[in-house]
């Protein structure tokens, strides 16, 4: 994974990236739970590293907040 570029957050707040990923880029064994989209998005810890995968954009943005993190989208 590449890394992203950071942006200043406070010592309580973990930045995150939010970006789009197609599922026929998967593992095989992910896709198949993806449920026939065409995309789905994914959270990334600023190493890259992915946290989570989730079914839209929004919802990304809901579970990064709620998990105490500032999300931020990359295209």
């Amino acid at each position: 994974m590449t890394d992203f570029p950071s942006f200043s957050a406070s010592d309580d707040e973990q930045i995150v990236y939010v970006r789009n990923v197609k599922t026929a880029d998967l593992p095989d064994e992910v896709r198949a739970q993806t449920g026939g989209q065409d995309t789905v998005y994914a959270i990334h810890a600023e190493s890259g590293e992915v946290l989570a995968l989730v079914s839209d954009r929004k919802q990304a943005f809901i579970l990064a907040r709620r998990n105490e993190m500032l999300p931020h989208s990359v295209h």
